[in-house]
């Protein structure tokens, strides 16, 4: 009798790169501490180094051990992609992920709305490189076509965008990339492999900060790329060739938190949306910045191509002091104040990318937050809220 091929992503993370000949029977890969491999004969040792740019193939600890492979494979398998790559941080896959495509003298479309991490490896390492960058607005669609040059070679998309949470038109900007034969890569952490499914809109390659929500416990520096099979290679040999790899350990927790990334999404969602319906409630609130949020200027695209949202969004507060701001977010005791998103606790930082952006100008009402709404139960995140409030209404 035929096995039935599970396509659930609760079943398939749940499942995916549980290869019992290497895990001895054991539910979880081991750990696979190494660097240098044995092998029994020359002849093994002259196949494995003809062979060592297959994929999964054992030669050198840097190369890949059955852990990362397993991580690599359960990802691409996830998001719809031929394979994946890991990578000792999320920047670390989007800058080798950059590298494997330009050269001096190429020009590069970035969105407006980037990480800005990767906005400051553009303006400074890239440029030394002579590579040329543009910024494009996020919401330019396929009007793209009329910033690409004869030398453009990749447009780099983030969608949502980084803080201000623009959705992309993602097909729109592919189709016009595809037709002028230039390359296009996604920042898809926000979404995840389980919300958006990049390369069915026409995405080449797609990178993750696997730090956030599919380690999801705020404990390790990892970053994941996945590719359609014409750019594997390409992409492969940036990450070998900058010396990247990610470490055994935090391998083995991306790949324990891989198995519960759909349920704690499930959550994310759920309570980001809770909390995301009360603040814009608030009188204090100029507006709430959530694209699966009616009335968000990126919803309807937001619907038509995500299944999901995670708990990260912003939201805008009429104008206050500083020292109110301030007030707030000292006072919300359950909210974190630190950077990075997508582990189980919730967050609240203030930004202000109005210094920085240079394709679209940056206007709000007042102080902008942006916001991760964690696993906590959302009467006590609004609860804790209400007490943030309070003290900003006092302060101001």
């Amino acid at each position: 009798m035929a096995k039935s091929r599970p396509s659930s992503p609760d079943t398939l993370a749940a499942h995916l790169g549980r290869d019992s000949k290497f895990s001895q029977g054991f539910v979880n890969l081991p750990v696979y501490h190494g660097s240098t491999v044995l092998f029994d004969t020359y002849e093994e040792l002259e196949i494995s180094h003809e062979n060592r740019n297959k994929m999964n193939q054992i030669a050198y600890g840097r190369y890949g051990t059955p852990l990362s492979f397993a991580l690599e494979q359960s990802v691409a398998e996830l998001e719809g992609a031929y394979g994946g790559i890991t990578t000792s941080s999320g920047l670390a896959a989007i800058t080798s992920s950059l590298m494997a495509f330009v050269g001096s003298g190429d020009h590069i479309l970035v969105t407006d709305s980037v990480y800005k991490p990767t906005r400051s490896f553009c303006d400074s390492l890239l440029k030394r490189f002579g590579v040329e960058t543009t910024y494009y607005d996020p919401l330019i669609g396929d009007g793209i076509s009329n910033l690409i040059r004869p030398n453009s070679k990749i447009i780099f998309l983030e969608s949502p965008g980084s803080q201000t949470f623009e959705i992309q038109d993602i097909p729109a900007i592919t189709s016009s990339a595809r037709a002028r034969g230039v390359v296009t890569l996604l920042d898809n952490t926000w979404a995840t492999p389980i919300y958006l499914k990049p390369f069915e809109l026409g995405v080449d390659v797609s990178i993750h900060a696997a730090t956030k929500y599919i380690t999801g416990h705020s404990d390790a520096m990892l970053g994941v790329i996945t590719t359609t099979e014409e750019h594997y290679y390409t992409v492969r040999d940036s990450v070998r060739l900058n010396g990247q790899c990610a470490g055994p350990d935090t391998m083995f927790l991306g790949l324990r938190g891989l198995r519960t990334m759909p349920t704690r999404l499930r959550q994310h969602y759920e309570s980001g949306m809770i909390v995301a319906k009360w603040l814009s409630e608030r009188p204090e609130v100029a507006r709430v910045i959530h694209p699966a949020l009616p009335g968000d200027a990126g919803y309807e695209i937001w619907k038509r191509d995500f299944s999901g949202a995670s708990g990260l969004f912003a939201f805008i507060l009429n104008p206050v002091s500083t020292s109110a701001v301030a007030a707030l977010v000292d006072n919300a005791k359950l909210f974190g104040i630190g950077y990075s998103w997508g582990g189980f606790e919730s967050l609240l930082i203030p930004f202000d990318p109005s210094d920085y952006r240079t394709a679209t100008k940056w206007e709000a009402e007042g102080p902008a937050l942006r916001m991760h709404v964690g696993l906590e139960s959302t009467d006590d995140l609004i609860a804790d809220l209400e007490v943030g409030f309070e003290a900003m209404n006092l302060r101001e």
